[in-house]
């Protein structure tokens, strides 16, 4: 169990976490309260690091979408749903999508996931086969148009 930390040793802690890597002020807050700072203290001091240029969304947001676009292979929607459960403004959310993620390079991402998930799967493709691709890019974040884009890619490459 985690002693209770005053409110200098939690902003302490606090720096040195948003110092690894990007940090949103929700998972600061929550972590604040766990460490026992009351809830006007935790988001003083989330305040303070916003201030200080420890904390700050449009940064975190951006982080966020390259990570999960380029290691996770995740699509917009997929994206844009985690960072609204992280409480990141839906404008912010816009912009770091808009930046992060190249069109070319995301149809191009959709089409690579569906390739190699059609490699699974006996050729011709049955129409059950091909139900379950869409939802497998669909689960994956990928937008209904660009999943048909993607599969008209392939089918012409076949």
């Amino acid at each position: 169990m985690l002693m209770k930390l005053t409110y200098e040793q939690a902003l302490n802690r606090a720096a040195a976490l948003c110092s690894q890597s990007e940090r949103c002020s929700g998972d600061i807050f929550t972590k604040a309260r766990s460490w026992g700072l009351t809830e006007p203290e935790a988001a003083r001091l989330v305040g303070s690091l916003t201030r200080d240029g420890f904390l700050d969304e449009a940064r975190y947001a951006q982080a966020f979408v390259s990570d999960k676009f380029r290691f996770e292979q995740w699509g917009r929607v997929k994206i844009c749903y985690a960072l609204r459960a992280k409480g990141i403004d839906d404008r912010l959310i816009d912009e770091a999508l808009d930046a992060k993620i190249n069109p070319d390079d995301y149809l191009a991402t959709c089409a690579d996931l569906l390739n190699k998930k059609m490699r699974t799967l006996e050729l011709p493709l049955s129409p059950a086969d091909r139900a379950r691709l869409i939802r497998f890019a669909s689960q994956r974040g990928f937008e209904s148009y660009i999943i048909s884009k993607a599969l008209h890619a392939l089918s012409d490459q076949s």
